[in-house]
């Protein structure tokens, strides 16, 4: 028998795929915004940048920033009723209007 792959990219064929757009795929605008605590960001996940990308079960919840860890963002959501801190960076997240 063959086993499956459970990777933690795995499952994700249409999540994880990105629409083709004319332009620039990523805009250095992406990577040096800045957000402060307490602001609502969506958790967009740019599979073209593997560095600090959240697990894909995030993809497109709603959180709240936390605080600045590095370059990253401590986001807090809530996975259910269980409250949730994940590390993400500036590139898979987008301000909430």
């Amino acid at each position: 028998m063959v086993k499956r792959s459970k990777g933690s990219r795995s499952k994700t064929r249409f999540k994880l795929r990105k629409t083709i757009r004319p332009g620039r795929t990523n805009p250095i605008t992406k990577k040096i915004q800045t957000f402060d605590e307490s602001d609502m960001v969506h958790i967009i996940i740019d599979p073209s940048i593997h560095k600090g990308q959240p697990h894909p079960r995030f993809h497109g919840k709603t959180g709240k920033v936390g605080e600045r860890r590095g370059n990253a963002y401590i986001v807090e959501i809530n996975d259910g009723n269980k409250p949730k801190k994940l590390i993400i960076r500036p590139e898979h997240l987008k301000m909430q209007e």
